[in-house]
Order: structure tokens, then C-alpha cells, then sequence
């Protein structure tokens, strides 16, 4: 059986597939071009695809994504309406993509780029100084109410760290899910204005579907407290960028963080690079050697039910995109 990576991973974890698997025959494919010399007779795909590598592929059976998001692959049409198998490694940087999260939140609320800058101009601030200086105070998370828009691995991980700082968590869905414990309420995703007025925090990880593209459009974001803070760690598109560039440069917002956007990499003259009170990541949130190790593990467990003809794990609904 032949399989195609078309994405670069780690030499370490890759050669623990390859040993995993001697009988398989990998092939890396790392630009269109080679994809498209190497793809017909595949069987199975690792990473990801384009429409014309899609279609190029005559045996594709199934595609193992990198990654938690499909968005790419769901895009193509042929592909949704075909028999291919679509996979992802959800759950597998839920934990790291939660403690990034925490961990820019935390640099808000305290101040410490502010402080950072202030280090390096080797500058020690009292606390007298502290509003003429470099401006608002620090908050804390303690009793602050944040608001989790997707409840899946990565929005009840990110949510059960919050609730260990006493935080109050509410969130909405777009599925029927369970209502974990620590969280106070859990509604459907037609309640999001009614989470947007109440949260002090408001944390953005539902899938990137077309349905969700501009979920947080310029008058979703005016729905939020002058005093909130906003975070995004699933995918681009659904913020307006340019609506909470000007909602943070204008006072109307406390702080952001975000993680990902709508394109990457952010191009130069995007507000955002200026916008004050804005923790800017290129994408890395996910990033760890453990959250490779872990879709690594992910993938060597599908391979092996997939060479067993047993149901695979981690399924897409490509109808759905998620």
C-alpha cells in the first residue's frame, strides 16, 4: 500500500510511523508539483490536499489531516460527495492550545508586555506610577465570567483550566453537547449575543466552517463590555479583524489575543500589527512536542484500523466541515 505525506513532520516521530509500519510504502511529497507526480496510485494521504491533488488521486481511499481543522479539504466539493474518508487529530492539541490560551490571557490581564518593554529599558515601575505610566491596572481572573464559543476538545480544555482560577464559564454550541460541570450554563449557538453581554472574557473555538466565517462581524463584537477580553485560537475568518483592530485602537475593548487569522501570514499592513492591548501569535498556539507526539500516536492507531479494515477513529463530517 502506498501512502502520501505531503505535509513536513518531525523526522523523530515520522521514522516512529515509518518503523510502525515496515510493510507500507511512505512516500513525502512536499510541493503541488510532486504531489501531483506522486498522488494516483495512493491509497492513503497524510496531510493535506488541494482540489487538483484530489482529483489527480484515482485509489484515494482515505486522508489523515495533520491537524484538528479540515477547512481546506472540505472545500473541495468532489471530494465531500466522494467515499474518501476524512480524518483529523482532534483532542491531540486540545491541552497545549489551552494552556497558550491561558498563558496570553494571563499577559493581558497582568500587563506584561507593558512590563516586559519596561524591562528591557531596564525602568522599574512603582505602583504610583503605574497608571501614568503604562496605563490600566492589572485584573484578575478571579470571578471574571468567560464566555466559550465551542465546546468541543479544545473549549472544555480551555474551560476547565479557567474554572481551577475561579472563573465563572458559559458557552454555546452549535451541537447538542453534555453541560460539564464546571460549566454554569451551556446554550445553543442562537444565545451567542446574550454570551457576548455577559462575559468578561470571550474565547473563540468553534470550528471554521462557512457557517462560522464572520460569526464575530462588527456588530457581534459591539455586543462585548468595554472592560472584556477577546481570544482566538481556532481558525481565521471568524473575527472581523478589522472591526476589533478598531474596537481595541478606539478603548472599546480591555485586550485581544489571537492566534489565528483570516490570512496567513498577516500581511503587513494589517491593523492588527499597531492595535494596542493585542497579544499577536503566528499560529503557534497548537505547537509543542507533545502535541506531536500525540497526533503521531493518532495516526499510527488509524493506520493500524485502517489496515485492519476496523472503523477509523477521529471521523470528519465532511457535510458539516468539523
Amino acid at each position: 500500500m502506498k501512502l502520501l505525506i505531503t505535509v513536513p513532520w518531525d523526522a523523530e516521530q515520522m521514522q516512529r510511523i515509518q518503523q510502525a509500519f515496515p510493510g507500507v510504502d511512505f512516500i513525502t511529497a512536499l510541493s503541488e508539483e510532486k504531489v501531483l507526480q506522486s498522488v494516483e496510485d495512493v491509497e492513503v494521504v497524510f496531510g493535506d490536499l488541494t482540489r487538483k491533488g484530489f482529483l489527480a488521486a484515482k485509489n484515494l481511499r482515505w486522508v489523515q489531516c495533520h491537524g484538528a481543522g479540515v477547512n481546506n479539504l472540505v472545500a473541495i466539493p468532489e471530494l465531500v460527495k466522494s467515499d474518501v474518508l476524512v480524518t483529523n487529530t482532534r483532542g491531540a492539541h486540545a491541552p497545549t492550545i489551552a494552556e497558550h490560551l491561558i498563558g496570553t490571557l494571563i499577559a493581558l490581564t497582568r500587563k506584561l508586555p507593558d512590563l516586559y518593554l519596561a524591562q528591557v529599558r531596564k525602568e522599574w515601575i512603582n505602583w504610583s506610577e503605574w497608571s501614568t505610566k503604562i496605563g490600566a491596572r492589572p485584573v484578575g481572573l478571579f470571578g471574571m465570567t468567560m464566555g466559550v464559543i465551542g465546546l468541543g476538545n479544545i473549549g472544555r480544555a480551555v474551560a476547565e483550566r479557567a474554572a481551577a482560577f475561579q472563573m465563572k464559564i458559559i458557552a454555546v454550541d452549535i451541537c447538542d453537547v453534555p453541560r460539564p460541570p464546571y460549566l454554569a450554563e451551556l446554550w445553543k449557538l442562537e444565545d451567542l449575543p446574550r454570551l457576548l453581554q455577559q462575559s468578561d472574557v470571550v474565547v473563540v473555538t468553534i470550528p471554521g466552517t462557512p457557517e462560522t466565517n464572520g460569526l464575530l462581524g462588527k456588530g457581534a463584537l459591539s455586543l462585548m463590555k468595554p472592560s472584556a477580553y477577546l481570544c482566538v485560537v481556532s481558525r481565521g475568518g471568524i473575527v472581523d479583524e478589522e472591526a476589533l483592530a478598531s474596537m481595541l485602537t478606539e478603548g472599546r475593548l480591555a485586550g485581544a489575543a489571537v492566534d489565528v487569522f483570516k490570512k496567513e501570514p498577516l500581511p503587513a499592513d494589517s491593523p492588527l500589527w499597531s492595535a494596542p492591548n493585542l497579544v499577536l501569535t503566528p499560529h503557534v498556539c497548537g505547537k509543542s512536542e507533545n502535541t506531536t507526539a500525540a497526533a503521531t500516536s493518532i495516526f499510527i492507531e488509524n493506520l493500524q484500523r485502517y489496515l485492519d479494515r476496523q472503523p477509523l477513529n477521529n471521523l470528519v463530517n465532511k457535510e458539516m466541515g468539523f
